[in-house]
């Protein structure tokens, strides 16, 4: 499965297939919540957050190609990205693009 941010793929003409979409909700571990909002007086990087939004990225994007390939898609195109807090330390991430059938 080709995935791309561009609207096109060069070389291979495209039949639009529909929206197709990806979604997840992740939280991290209460007790690494705590340590990340200590982490905030010292300031640096909150990698436990990282590797939460990397995995629910990962997540979104395989549920999105499933969507894809029941569709019968070839590839997903104009991919975007959005997230948004749930609740406190809990986050949406969700992958949509347009599923396309190759023509040529």
């Amino acid at each position: 499965m080709i995935l791309t941010t561009t609207e096109t793929i060069t070389g291979k003409e495209l039949e639009m297939l529909g929206l197709v979409k990806g979604s997840t909700i992740q939280t991290v571990n209460a007790v690494r919540d705590i340590g990340a909002g200590l982490k905030t007086l010292v300031g640096g990087e909150l990698t436990r957050y990282n590797e939460m939004m990397n995995d629910a990225r990962a997540l979104a994007t395989k549920r999105m190609v499933a969507e894809a390939e029941e569709m019968g898609a070839d590839a997903v195109v104009a991919v975007r990205y959005s997230s948004a807090s749930v609740m406190q330390s809990a986050a949406e991430v969700m992958a949509y693009g347009t599923a396309v059938r190759f023509t040529t």
